[in-house]
């Protein structure tokens, strides 16, 4: 983006704080979908009448769908630029589906197994073997039920990097309640991501002995359920 600074005061990024440049999401009416967007500070304090060229890392919005990207200059803590007359630069941008081919593979730690090989063929989306959009991971006899492919392909091509859904034990085991079925999803889910579904750029971890995402930027999807075998490959604690 290039600027000009067309006033008296001199721009100057300090640290967090001081000017610098960030954007929003906005939807066709112009209502707000993400309203503070990355900030980017200046490299140099910008003085008046001087025009500076900077780059901007800008994350999409979820869901995909045709949006209007507005950039423009806070003073941070104080104001957005726009809040004294300046016009921010609207662009109108089709943010496209985070994964172009829907294409899940599925690894089984411990495996393999047939109850989970049966489980994975009867899958609404089919499950490949390579060349994939994402991978799941499951431990030997995992029971997915047959919408679980569809919905963590709908929710990566949603935008999410990481989807974990809910999980249900074959035997008494309290550590597994955060993790029971809900019925809704959950973008900011306080636990790590059992038994995930990541895209390339999200690591895969453990939790309790279970294949985990553990970042804060995954969707927990209560709406499913994978059962857990009675022994299912869980180190002891």
């Amino acid at each position: 983006m290039r600027l000009e600074n067309a006033g008296t005061a001199t721009w100057r990024s300090r640290g967090d704080g001081g000017i610098r440049a960030a954007f929003h999401w906005l939807d066709q009416l112009g209502n707000p979908i993400v309203w503070d967007g990355m900030r980017t500070p200046f490299s140099h304090p910008v003085a008046p009448g001087e025009e500076v060229e900077i780059e901007l890392a800008v994350a999409a919005p979820i869901p995909p769908g045709p949006y209007r990207l507005s950039f423009e200059l806070i003073e941070e803590h104080r104001f957005w630029f726009s809040e004294i007359g300046c016009s921010p630069l609207e662009i109108a941008i089709d943010v496209a589906p985070r994964i172009a081919e829907r294409r899940l593979e599925v690894r089984v730690h411990g495996g393999p197994n047939e109850a989970t090989a049966i489980a994975l063929a009867a899958q609404e989306e089919p499950i490949v073997d390579s060349d994939a959009a994402a991978i799941a991971h499951l431990v030997a006899g995992a029971i997915p039920p047959p919408e679980w492919s569809r919905i963590l392909l709908d929710a990566h091509a949603e935008g999410w990097a990481a989807v974990g859904t809910a999980v249900v034990s074959q035997r008494r085991d309290r550590s597994l309640d955060p993790w029971a079925a809900t019925g809704g999803r959950n973008p900011r889910f306080d636990d790590p991501l059992l038994l995930p579904s990541l895209l390339p750029e999200a690591d895969l971890s453990e939790h309790l002995g279970l294949p985990a995402y553990v970042e804060s930027d995954g969707l927990f999807d209560g709406r499913i359920a994978v059962t857990l075998p009675q022994r299912s490959g869980r180190r002891p604690t």
